[in-house]
C-alpha cells in the first residue's frame, strides 16, 4: 500500500509542475538506456517499502538541500508536503539538531543524509549507523541509506544538466539549498 500511495505522490507532484516540465526527459531521451535504468530504479525504491516513507523524504529533501539542486528541492518539498512533513519540518530542516518539529529517530534520519552527503565529513558515520540501528532494522538502514545515494546521484545529475525547478511546490513550504558548513 506505501507503494501505491508513493506513486500516487509522484503523479500529484508531476501534474502540479508548471514549466520547465521536458528539462530531464529532454537530456535523458538521448540516452534511452539511462532513462530506462533511471526509471527502474526509481520504480524500485517506491516499491522498497519497509522504512517509513516519511522518515524517507525527509532524508531525501536535507540530501537535496545539501547538494543544492532546486529542482529537487522543488520536488522533494511537494513531495514531503504530501506525505505528511509539516511545513515546520520543511522550514527547520538547515537546524534540525535544535529544532522540535523532529523526534530522535528523524534526527538520526536527517543526521545519516548529511553524513552520508557532506564531504568530507565532520559527523561520524559509524556512530550514527549504530544509534539507527538501534532504532530501525537492517532492512530499513539499507533502504535508507540507498535513498539518499539515489536523492545524491539525482541531484548531481540534475545539476550538472541545468534540470531547473517546475514549480511544484509552489504554494506549499518548499526546503532552501543550505550553504557548504565551514568546520
Amino acid at each position: 500500500m506505501r507503494a501505491i500511495t508513493r506513486i500516487w505522490h509522484y503523479l500529484k507532484a508531476f501534474r502540479r509542475a508548471r514549466r520547465n516540465q521536458t528539462d530531464l526527459a529532454g537530456w535523458l531521451i538521448r540516452r534511452p538506456l539511462l532513462l530506462i535504468s533511471t526509471m527502474i530504479y526509481e520504480t524500485m525504491l517506491m516499491f522498497s517499502n519497509r522504512l517509513d516513507p516519511h522518515l524517507k523524504e525527509l532524508a531525501e529533501l536535507k540530501t537535496a538541500a545539501l547538494v543544492n539542486c532546486e529542482f529537487c528541492l522543488d520536488i522533494g518539498s511537494t513531495l514531503a508536503h504530501f506525505g505528511g512533513v509539516t511545513e515546520a519540518q520543511v522550514t527547520e530542516l538547515p537546524k534540525y539538531r535544535d529544532s522540535d518539529a523532529y523526534n530522535d529517530l528523524e534526527k538520526l534520519v536527517i543526521s545519516y543524509a548529511e553524513a552520508i552527503t557532506v564531504t568530507p565529513t565532520s559527523l561520524d558515520l559509524e556512530d550514527i549507523r549504530t544509534q539507527l540501528l538501534t532504532r530501525i532494522s537492517k532492512a530499513q538502514l539499507a533502504e535508507l541509506a540507498a535513498a539518499i545515494a539515489w536523492e545524491n546521484q539525482r541531484a548531481r545529475v540534475n545539476q550538472a544538466l541545468g534540470v531547473r525547478p517546475t514549480g511544484m511546490a509552489e504554494g506549499m513550504a518548499c526546503a532552501l539549498p543550505e550553504p557548504r558548513r565551514e568546520d
